[in-house]
Parts: C-alpha cells; structure tokens; sequence
C-alpha cells in the first residue's frame, strides 16, 4: 500500500515539474506581455502629464471682476467653541 502511493506521488510530482518546465517559456512571454502593456500605460500618462500640454488661458481669473466682489468682513474668529 505505502508503495504505490510513493509510486504515485513519484509520478504526479514529474508530471507537474515536466509541465512546468513546458510553461515556464509561455509564462515569461505572458508576463513580457503584461510589462509592456503597463509600459504602454505609463507613457500614456506621461504624455498626460506634461505641463506644456495644459491650456491654462480658461483658468485665468479677471482681475478686474474681482473688483466687484463685495469684501467679507470678519467679526471675531474664534476656533475655541470648534474644539469642544
């Protein structure tokens, strides 16, 4: 009894390693696949965040509209009620 589960054990173990010596190609080019597309990726959001992309011509304030606002006065800031 102990012999043919030494036996089986024996054969299970070489199917497993002769099939990952097979695979171990497939899986290196599988993760070469992987690694260039997160390269793809990365380069694609470099270009994303280069500065000289931004137009930032819309997101300039008018100086003389700031003019009209009406001044916030504050009467006492206290932080102290805040905290209890």
């Amino acid at each position: 009894m102990k012999s043919i589960l030494i036996f089986m054990i024996l054969i299970t173990s070489t199917l497993f390693a002769v099939d990952s010596n097979t695979s171990k190609e497939d899986r290196i080019q599988k993760q070469l696949k992987i690694e260039m597309q997160k390269e793809q990726k990365y380069a694609k959001e470099q270009i994303f965040y280069q500065h000289w992309n931004y137009d930032y011509k819309g997101a300039e304030v008018n100086k003389e509209s700031l003019k009209k606002l009406p001044e916030i006065e504050l009467d006492d800031l206290d932080m102290d009620s805040v905290y209890d």
